[in-house]
């Protein structure tokens, strides 16, 4: 896509340095962690998929920067070489390198579409519509390589309905008390995509456990890897309830290295973005369901993440690893 001109007497908006703060973070992390995966893989089919996605991210933060500069807007420090440490031993097997681009690319083009639809300097739409465009790529590559390699979990199938059907007065909302009607599909998707979201922050939470040396950075993460198991089994056992296969592992994806490859900053960092990531949608899924047992487990869920994240808030606070996000003028200190 040809980018517009830019109106040099356009100054960016709030949702637009937000944005590309956000993203300059994002990628920055990404940057460090597919280094990392890639100074160790060895499958020669993920290989080439891995380091498209590493210049893809390397490209979009020289754009960030490059439109910072032009705007005299100092650069974020996000992350750097000094974050990972590539002599430490291989930390996960290769598939999970693969689960790595499916996720963050999945969880991108969710991202990048919020970012777009904020923004209305078009030179900065362009930049977003195009980070859509090939984060959208990235994850159909991602889910052709795992069908592949029969390592991609479908979601659940269902039948076809034979005709349109309304909604009967009270019996659609039923779950806690009375008979429970049968799922619907958006509620299905939604406790499927859960449940995968689940699986990948146990996988990456183990290893992140495994490897930290601090006592009470492990312990911190070994409770979010509990909260994701909690979830797991919630759903698992929703499913089968409903008389649908529960979905399941496909194998263990962290070696035995006791030796952590990234910084405690990184680490604590991807925590605390999958948060963010875990309330946003565990909030959607609240937000179409139409169940009210679901509707109940799901407020539950956010308030024990919510009150997780605070914590993984408060150690980046008291590390002094949280970069400060861009703030409006205070104006009433200007005034004193």
């Amino acid at each position: 896509m040809e980018p517009h001109n830019k109106q040099h007497n356009i100054k960016l908006t709030c949702t637009e340095i937000g944005g590309l703060w956000g993203i300059f973070n994002q990628e920055s992390m990404n940057v460090q962690f597919l280094t990392y995966f890639l100074h160790h893989l060895q499958d020669e089919e993920i290989k080439p998929l891995a380091k498209e996605a590493l210049h893809i991210s390397e490209g979009r933060l020289e754009k960030v920067k490059q439109i910072f500069l032009e705007e005299n807007f100092p650069i974020p420090e996000g992350f750097s070489d000094g974050d990972v440490n590539l002599a430490a031993p291989q930390l996960f097997h290769d598939v999970f390198t693969l689960s790595y681009l499916y996720m963050t690319n999945r969880l991108g083009m969710i991202n990048f579409s919020y970012f777009a639809s904020n923004n209305v300097r078009l030179d900065i739409l362009d930049f977003f519509t195009e980070c859509i465009h090939t984060t959208t790529e990235m994850f159909g590559k991602a889910v052709k390589l795992m069908l592949s390699k029969g390592i991609y979990d479908r979601p659940p199938k269902m039948e076809y309905p034979k005709e349109i059907e309304f909604v009967q007065k009270g019996s659609f909302l039923n779950g806690i008390v009375g008979k429970k009607r049968p799922l619907n599909a958006i509620e299905l998707s939604e406790i499927f995509f859960n449940i995968e979201r689940n699986y990948f922050s146990v996988i990456i939470m183990l290893g992140f456990a495994q490897v930290i040396n601090d006592k009470k950075l492990k312990n911190h993460i070994l409770r979010g890897k509990s909260i994701s198991e909690k979830q797991i089994q919630f759903f698992n056992d929703l499913m089968m309830a409903e008389d649908l296969l529960g979905t399941v592992t496909v194998g263990m994806e962290v070696t035995a290295s006791t030796v952590s490859p990234f910084s405690d900053k990184l680490i604590f960092a991807l925590i605390n973005m999958l948060n963010s990531v875990d309330i946003s949608l565990i909030s959607h899924a609240m937000s179409v369901t139409m169940r009210t047992d679901l509707t109940a487990q799901y407020s539950k869920i956010i308030a024990e993440v919510m009150n997780y994240a605070k914590d993984t808030f408060d150690i980046l606070i008291e590390k002094e690893w949280l970069e400060q996000p861009p703030l409006v003028t205070d104006r009433k200190k200007l005034l004193e």
